[in-house]
């Protein structure tokens, strides 16, 4: 009586494993992109906010900027940021454009923000 041993070849066995390993990089590199743009949305909401609070700042203030540039750094969650401040005259008198740019601690710019300012 001959048995026969049905099972698969070691070739089928490495083109498994090696389809298996293929998927499991893309899904590692998915994943690691994922965690990047999260990071990024992190950063540019921050940056946002403190352009923001800025901006908000000088219209509680009621405070008309002077034409010019300013920089300051801004914390926010423990992060740093580098805001800079660009204020131009408008063709009106009694209003002023601000454009704010912020950049994180690397010097990679995340946001830009422009308004128009009024005098108060």
């Amino acid at each position: 009586m001959t048995s026969h041993a049905r099972g698969f070849t070691l070739v089928e066995v490495l083109v498994a494993v090696a389809i298996v390993a293929i998927a499991l990089a893309a899904g590692s590199r998915a994943a690691g992109t994922l965690l990047d743009n999260s990071q990024r949305l992190s950063d540019v909401t921050l940056a946002q906010w403190c352009a923001e609070n800025r901006l908000t700042g000088m219209k509680l203030a009621k405070q008309f900027p002077d034409v010019g540039t300013n920089s300051f750094e801004c914390v926010e969650l423990g992060q740093t940021y580098t805001v800079t401040l660009i204020v131009r005259p408008s063709f009106n008198p009694n209003f002023r454009m601000v454009d704010t740019n912020v950049q994180d601690s690397r010097g990679q710019p995340l946001t830009h923000l422009s308004v128009l300012m009024p005098r108060y």
